[in-house]
């Protein structure tokens, strides 16, 4: 009999419970993370505590929560609460549930309709759920880690409020992980013995998820070792059995993670696609979610890239899409193209550049009035205070520019934009060379003909 099975035996109905199931929360006060949605005068946390809840979706990647929430609804809701999976159920059951949900409404009596998975509907099922959200027969609450926009039926989703959950972080997990070493519906009545850092490494170990966490120390535990007085105790020898050797040689919230990203990154910014590939292999290998390497991506192609390529932002994008939608290993090819591509790429910091010296005025002079030319006079006193006055439509001169100066006058002449040189953006410094001197009467050569736009003027 193992040490968990020894536990359990005194509560027959436990025995075959997971540690994750029987830990669930059972009110707000028990849950963990989503500081965001039901941290002490949230929104959501109001809602549930008023049982005013309305039709919601919880999305969210999992073991963050999303039937957790759900749960603590059931049991503080004086509606009647339905828990339906869209995996076990169809057509017909939907049907039911909502024949009796508005018999109920006819009486007075609230229905809270809980669908796990409901991306796992296809249309038809979720045109079903339309009319009796729109009547209020029920109060839908559906979860997903997917993305609602697309799997979930737009006419339905506007009538949902969508909550997006987050993954939990370190210190919410080490607290649960600490809870159920302590709370006797975990192992209490144990006094099993587990270092800070231990469980840290399960935390870490399990990528936000708190059902992976807990699974993972009650693997822990069953095969616990037993300390000089006799108390089981998760040990560096346990965990290295239970915890795959990988996750422990990468540490994605610790130093070497950053260390690792900033190789990554400056190798794909001295055009080294050998160094970034190299980098890219070992974030992947350590277990780092592909959609932060990813995101990474997506900043750097207008960082360190910009309009030398334009095309390089949306093949990060789609690079993005990709990870989303496959995961690892999958996705490990697409991330392997977009930091080749990115290496390779003509590079050009001017849209970092850019903002950062308009951000330094913006903060400074934070009241600058906008020049009466460019404001907008929708009505008559506005007119008459010379909203308006001065401005010229660009379309309606030859060069399709006007002389006019439409930064405060106090920055008149600022430069924040300076391009590269580089790549596309040598055409764009031309165009920019050209409609400045235009602009500020150097020449006459209208700024967007072919002489001005390939730079041959003279």
């Amino acid at each position: 009999m193992s040490l968990i099975e020894g536990a359990a035996s005194e509560d027959a109905g436990a025995a075959n419970e997971p540690l994750a199931a029987r830990m669930r929360p059972r009110d707000l006060t028990e849950f963990f993370g989503q500081e965001h949605l039901v941290g002490e005068g949230k929104i959501l946390r109001q809602m549930i505590e008023r049982d005013q809840i309305p039709s919601m979706i919880l999305w969210g990647p999992p073991g963050v929560g999303k039937t957790t929430l759900a749960n603590v609804v059931a049991n503080l809701t004086k509606a009647e609460f339905v828990n339906y999976s869209a995996v076990t159920s169809g057509i017909k059951e939907i049907k039911e549930i909502m024949a009796r949900a508005e018999s109920g409404r006819r009486v007075g009596m609230r229905t809270v309709l809980f669908v796990d998975e409901i991306h796992r509907f296809n249309k038809a099922q979720q045109d079903a759920f339309l009319p009796y959200v729109e009547k209020g027969s029920i109060i839908l609450i559906g979860a997903t880690t997917e993305n609602p926009s697309f799997e979930v039926n737009s006419a339905l989703l506007s009538r949902c409020k969508v909550f997006v959950l987050k993954a939990l972080g370190e210190d919410d997990l080490v607290a649960l992980l600490r809870r159920a070493l302590t709370d006797e519906r975990g192992f209490g009545r144990l006094s099993v013995q587990a270092s800070d850092d231990a469980l840290r490494k399960i935390a870490l170990f399990s990528n936000g998820d708190a059902r992976s966490a807990l699974g993972t120390l009650e693997t822990a535990v069953a095969n616990a070792e037993f300390d000089a007085e006799g108390r089981p105790a998760v040990t560096e020898k346990v965990l290295s059995q239970v915890i795959s050797r990988k996750a422990l040689m990468y540490d994605k919230t610790g130093e070497e993670h950053y260390n690792i990203i900033s190789a990554l990154h400056k190798s794909m910014r001295n055009s080294d696609p050998d160094a970034a590939v190299y980098w890219l292999a070992r974030m992947l290998e350590g277990g780092e979610d592909p959609l932060y390497i990813a995101r990474r991506c997506v900043r750097f192609a207008s960082e360190d890239v910009g309009l030398a390529d334009p095309n390089a932002l949306l093949l990060a994008n789609a690079v993005w899409d990709s990870c989303h939608n496959l995961g690892v290993p999958e996705c490990n090819v697409h991330l392997t193209q977009i930091v080749v591509y990115l290496s390779l790429a003509p590079k050009s910091n001017a849209m970092e550049e850019a903002y950062n010296r308009a951000a330094r005025d913006a903060q400074e002079m934070m009241a600058e009035p906008v020049p009466l030319q460019i404001r907008n006079a929708p009505t008559r006193l506005m007119k008459e205070l010379e909203y308006g006055k001065g401005y010229t439509y660009a379309h309606d001169t030859d060069e399709k520019i006007a002389r006019m100066s439409c930064l405060p006058d106090s920055l008149a002449g600022r430069r924040y934009y300076t391009p590269s040189g580089l790549g596309r953006e040598a055409s764009m410094k031309a165009r920019l060379k050209a409609v400045r001197d235009w602009r500020e009467g150097r020449t006459e050569t209208p700024p967007f003909s072919t002489e001005a736009y390939t730079g041959r003027q003279g």
